[in-house]
């Protein structure tokens, strides 16, 4: 053999190693290295939490009714009072003035009236002695004695205090009523007196004082509103007012019990049930993108017992048990992930046929294969199981979300292994895959 027919031999033989040894690299499984947790039972609690502020359940605006100098400005802000209480009076000598003047018109109107009524009474009299001479005169008339002259002016005579009378009880009537215009009139003018000093309407405490003594307050109209003078808070009973996103409100109910931390009052969490769920959004702040803004809506918590140390205003996070389950099979929340299926009519899945390792049809990455009639591809949520040795995606049905896990109602037991990282790997699972458990599968059995 010559020499260039040994290196062409030698050159075949590296060639022919180099086309096996491809071969088999193709063929060979690789090994994915994972980690995993074994399914097992928990107790799970659904929570929503959102943020807001601490408001007193009863608070009430103070706002002048009448204008005027603040004389007397008997609160400080910060000071617990009763109800019934003095807090403020404003200069009273313009309204005292009105109901002076509204008391000397009532004694004029009723002194008129006496007068009348004793007028009435005389024509009344005159009224029944003008009869008396009329009765007389008709008897002579009929007997010839008397001029028809003499009889017709004792009847217009007659006639005339008839006409007096009825005009005095008209008379009577009017000034009737106009002592009932005094009286109302009095009576209003004694109400606006009476505003000028101003008591406090409930127990509570003055949290804002917005007026000093010698300030003149004014009040409102129908487009503008009045001075707030002071306001007052009763705290016996301290509410959380929450904020909360739309995708967790049909999940919070009346009843739910949840834990309240306040951002001033550290180190400490209190107790709540939520007693409000709002119907309708809450008002939008100022937005530039009115579109992409999220939509919220009132919850109220109302928090157990008293905080001595709580003022309006201040800002806590209210944590809202939604759903609990004792001992419930759960699936770590890092575990799920989604994989296109083939569902028949029923939604039910179609089972492929496990592929050969290394083969490029696999369930969840296929090659889109031809549906028959009545089956579509559906996103399924599950998580991928290790079966000896190997990846394989079981549809999952979850119930509640707990901070970790998911309740699991249906596709897991109790301890299956399930995949739970990484994410990477996760993502990128396909079935029959080969996998290598890293980490030790978690044992502990904390609630989530």
């Amino acid at each position: 053999m010559t020499r260039k027919k040994a290196l062409i031999a030698i050159g075949v033989l590296v060639l022919l190693a180099v086309i096996g040894y491809v071969n088999f690299g193709m063929n060979r499984t690789k090994t994915v290295p994972v980690t995993a947790e074994t399914i097992q039972a928990r107790d799970l609690e659904a929570i929503v939490t959102a943020s807001g502020t601490i408001q007193a359940k009863r608070q009430v605006n103070i706002s002048a009714e009448t204008v005027g100098k603040v004389v007397n400005l008997d609160v400080e802000e910060g000071q617990a009072v009763k109800i019934g209480q003095p807090l403020l009076q404003i200069d009273p000598r313009i309204l005292q003035n009105t109901v002076t003047m509204q008391e000397a018109s009532l004694a004029t109107a009723r002194s008129t009236l006496a007068q009348t009524k004793a007028q009435v009474e005389s024509t009344r009299v005159a009224l029944q002695q003008s009869k008396d001479v009329l009765v007389r005169q008709e008897g002579l008339f009929k007997q010839g004695l008397l001029s028809r002259d003499d009889y017709e002016k004792a009847q217009n005579d007659m006639k005339m205090r008839q006409a007096d009378l009825d005009s005095g009880e008209e008379s009577i009537s009017a000034q009737q009523q106009r002592i009932k215009q005094e009286e109302a009139s009095l009576e209003s003018a004694r109400y606006d007196l009476n505003k000028v000093r101003i008591l406090a309407p409930i127990n509570g405490i003055v949290t804002k004082r917005n007026i000093e003594e010698g300030e003149t307050v004014v009040t409102g109209t129908m487009n503008n509103a009045g001075t707030v003078l002071l306001t007052i808070a009763d705290l016996s009973v301290i509410e959380a007012d929450i904020e909360v996103d739309e995708t967790d409100i049909p999940f919070t109910k009346i009843g739910q019990k949840a834990k309240i931390t306040i951002d001033a009052i550290p180190d400490k969490t209190f107790t709540g049930t939520v007693t409000e769920v709002g119907n309708a959004p809450m008002d939008a702040t100022t937005s530039t993108a009115s579109t992409s803004r999220a939509t919220n809506f009132k919850v109220v918590v109302t928090i157990d017992g008293q905080i001595p140390a709580a003022r309006p205003g201040f800002t806590c996070t209210a944590v809202i048990t939604t759903a609990t389950r004792q001992q419930a099979l759960s699936v770590p929340i890092q575990a799920m992930t989604v994989r296109e299926l083939i569902v028949d009519a029923a939604g039910k899945v179609v089972p492929t046929a496990q592929p050969e390792p290394g083969a490029a049809a696999r369930i969840g990455q296929q090659a889109t294969p031809d549906l028959k009639p009545g089956e579509s591809r559906k996103e399924i949520e599950g998580v991928f199981a290790i079966r000896a040795g190997k990846a394989l995606f079981v549809p999952v049905k979850t119930g509640i979300a707990g901070e970790k896990y998911f309740e699991v109602l249906d596709g897991l037991k109790q301890g299956d292994q399930v995949i739970t990282g990484p994410f990477s790997s996760v993502r990128n699972l396909k079935d029959g895959d080969e996998v290598k458990v890293t980490t030790a599968p978690a044992t502990t059995t904390a609630a989530s």
